[in-house]
């Protein structure tokens, strides 16, 4: 450990004293002054104050390179009144667009668009990202302050988000142009600043190029709130009035279960429901959130995947109420221990709803540097389970430029009706800081979670520390994390902690561990070839011991990867796996390997193809031992677009698992067709089944949305759920949902 700070002390210092790059902030402004006249958002461009208003152009290049101008032009221009932030975008070009969807949110880095990333309050610390397609297609995310090097896994990237704004699109000879309308009511913002961070984007795909309008370095995603421009105001926004939104809806389904214990429970089952959730903007910084029985009925289906770890796989939050700000709750802990996961609320280990009786979310910024996060939440119990009762308190502190200290406390109690049970209870408090020079190449970070259980006393913290370089070309990654025996957490997840047989004591415990991780990998962008982009190795290797030091767990990888200028990608990798098992594994439901030590070998290739191209392919072949015998893999999939109504799809993974005598060989297959039909921008049908038999179960899901107005939507919802073994029906319904959004 002392050679871990004294590297992390050194690092520190060095950005601290060397870091002499310029902030964008003084190279790139634009003026925003107020509308002379009233906007109509046509995406005609029109109006004197489009005329008046300062432009912002010559962008730059930032994918895949970041040292040319930009080709062709893009000009952007904004203005404002007392409702609503205007933004205008003239994109010179032909009219040989790639647009991948009409549906809102789909695909859209993979098409054209123009898009800007806006940070309210300046801090580099969370923004909103807002874009629109040639054809009008809209798209917005939230976004934290750290969303990963180019090339790596996106974080802090929060897709799911929806809100209330507007834009249209109009069509000539050499430029589309787009007109833009953001309610401040959507947006989260201090009051009486006169500089927000801002940035322009553009994907230029007939020559698969990226565009910004402040420089971002090409190791950095264009959306990086690290390396925005400033928007200056003549006159700061003032608060909004009455930001009041309630969104009721109504639902009513028919459902049946064909595998019920009882008679009665297989019978038909009618069901009407009502509720709603609102926001209410306390200041126009800080939002409540507020559900009433929510349901979440309308909300996609997981894609299912083969899992051949010892741990469960855990599917991304999608449900509306939780999204806004999630990452002041979740961001803390580690990618496999987090003290926060909102889907434990509400949803059960299979994933099936449990009444939601009432939620409150308070969040957002109290000032230029502070967010906090107040949340509240109670599920009801029946005959066989538990009401709960869940609290989560946040918060989070700018230090330095780009740099965060963060705490959260967080309680789990159980209800019996309105009774308190006073042992049954878990809560988690912890400390963490995260240093991050102000371009972005390095981050340190450290912290300490300790959790509060009955009967547990001892060995029941969780410690994290690490670092991260990156310049252009070299990325490493260093990090050690350890979490005690008795370290729970009743609202989160604890993705490696294992459950012991002692033969000795004929006793079983919870095992923590310690663990370790390393990475290395250089990426060259490639200038003067016809074919590739880029080339990218890299080495990472992860190792675990249990608390008392002995050495279990171990898995390296080395992959090379090819980005081909076409947008095509090819990548080869060859892993080597130590693992020694403390109870048995099962591969499937029945068959499982002892307890034992094993060591084995995977070599894997991945190719995917253009994705500008109506026709897409991907697969993957993988070959290798697995524990005490051998894996033969092969994942296809091949998808057809008939631009921009249609996306035709079908998904096929197929593992064979052979083990010497007398275990059980086994032959494990997911088929996935998904079909997705867009007959406007408004009206959506997607149909999805999935064919599992790890899960022996064959699923049908079908969903029809009509958003009838901005933000408001009609669904109706087929579903049903068959066992592939012995191919028996097991339930099925039919949904109907409609949830309107009203300003108040």
């Amino acid at each position: 450990m002392k050679y871990l700070f004294t590297i992390f002390f050194s690092i520190l210092v060095l950005n601290v004293f060397g870091n002499n790059d310029e902030d964008n902030q003084e190279l790139y402004q634009v003026q925003i002054s107020r509308a002379t006249d009233d906007i109509r958002v046509d995406g005609v461009l029109d109006e004197a104050s489009w005329k008046n208003a300062k432009m912002a152009s010559d962008f730059w290049m930032s994918f895949p390179n970041d040292t040319d101008r930009a080709d062709p032009k893009t000009e952007v221009r904004l203005t404002y009144n007392d409702d609503f932030l205007y933004v205008s975008a003239v994109c010179y070009d032909d009219k040989n667009y790639v647009i991948q969807s009409l549906k809102r949110d789909v695909d859209f880095w993979d098409g054209d668009g123009f898009a800007f990333v806006i940070d309210p309050v300046n801090q580099r610390t969370n923004g909103f990202l807002f874009g629109v397609s040639p054809l009008g297609v809209q798209m917005e995310s939230l976004l934290s302050g750290s969303v990963g090097a180019r090339g790596s896994r996106p974080r802090g990237i929060n897709n799911s988000w929806d809100n209330k704004w507007f834009a249209e699109v109009e069509h000539y000879d050499d430029r589309w142009t787009v007109e833009i309308a953001i309610p401040f009511k959507s947006l989260r913002y201090e009051q009486d600043k006169t500089t927000w961070g801002i940035n322009f984007l553009r994907s230029h795909m007939e020559t698969n190029e990226y565009h910004c309008w402040a420089k971002v370095p090409v190791r950095f995603r264009g959306i990086d709130l690290g390396y925005t421009g400033a928007l200056n105001w003549d006159v700061a926004p003032k608060r909004t009035k009455g930001n009041i939104a309630i969104i009721p809806y109504v639902t009513g389904s028919a459902s049946k279960d064909f595998v019920a214990d009882l008679a009665e429970d297989r019978k038909l089952i009618p069901k009407a429901n009502a509720g709603l959730d609102a926001k209410i903007a306390i200041t126009s910084s800080l939002n409540l959130d507020l559900t009433l029985n929510p349901d979440f009925s309308q909300i996609e289906v997981d894609q299912q995947v083969t899992n051949l770890s010892r741990f469960s796989i855990r599917f991304p939050e999608r449900r509306t109420f939780f999204l806004e700000n999630s990452d002041i709750f979740s961001d803390f802990g580690t990618g496999s221990a987090r003290p926060f996961f909102s889907r434990r609320i509400g949803l059960d280990e299979d994933n099936n709803q449990v009444p939601i009786v009432y939620g409150l979310r308070l969040s957002g910024n109290l000032d230029n540097k502070s967010r906090v996060g107040l949340m509240n939440i109670h599920t009801r119990g029946d005959s066989t389970t538990l009401g709960q009762n869940y609290t989560a308190a946040a918060f989070h502190r700018r230090v330095f430029a780009r740099s965060v200290l963060k705490g959260f406390v967080l309680n789990r109690q159980a209800f019996d009706n309105t009774d308190s049970q006073k042992g049954d209870y878990g809560r988690n408090a912890g400390l963490e800081y995260t240093y991050q020079s102000s371009n972005g190449n390095t981050r340190i970070w450290g912290g300490y979670n300790h959790s509060f259980k009955k009967g547990y006393s001892e060995d029941n913290y969780m410690l994290k520390t690490g670092f991260n370089f990156s310049n252009t070309n070299w990325s490493s990654w260093l990090s050690y994390n350890y979490l005690g025996n008795n370290y729970f957490a009743d609202m989160g997840f604890l993705q490696n902690v294992e459950d012991v047989y002692d033969v000795n004591r004929d006793t079983t415990f919870r095992q923590g561990y310690h663990s370790l991780f390393t990475n290395l990998a250089y990426t060259h962008f490639a200038k003067n070839t016809s074919k590739l982009n880029r080339h990218r190795f890299s080495a990472f290797n992860s190792s675990r011991a249990t608390p008392s030091g002995h050495h279990y767990s171990r898995f390296t990888q080395v992959d090379y990867e090819m980005m081909f200028k076409n947008r095509s990608n090819l990548k080869f990798k060859v892993s080597n796996n130590y693992i020694e098992l403390f109870s048995e594994f099962f591969y499937t439901s029945t068959d499982s390997l002892p307890i034992a030590s094993y060591t084995y070998n995977i070599g894997e290739i991945e190719y995917r193809s253009d994705s500008r191209k109506s026709f897409g392919f991907e697969g993957r072949l993988l070959y290798g031992s697995f524990y005490n015998g051998t894996r033969s893999s092969i994942r296809l999939g091949v998808n057809y677009r008939t631009r921009p109504w249609g996306n035709f799809g079908l998904r096929m993974e197929y593992n064979k698992l052979e083990f010497p005598e007398p275990f059980a060989d086994a032959d494990l297959l997911l088929i996935s067709p998904r079909v997705e039909i867009n007959f406007s921008k408004n009206i959506f049908w997607t149909t999805f089944l999935q064919y599992n038999t790890q899960a022996d179960n064959f699923n049908i899901n079908s969903r029809l949305q009509w958003r009838f107005k901005p933000m408001s939507d009609i669904f109706l919802v087929y579903t049903d759920n068959y066992a592939v073994e012995i191919f028996g029906q097991k339930n099925r319904a039919i949904i109907f949902k409609m949830n309107y959004w009203l300003n108040l």
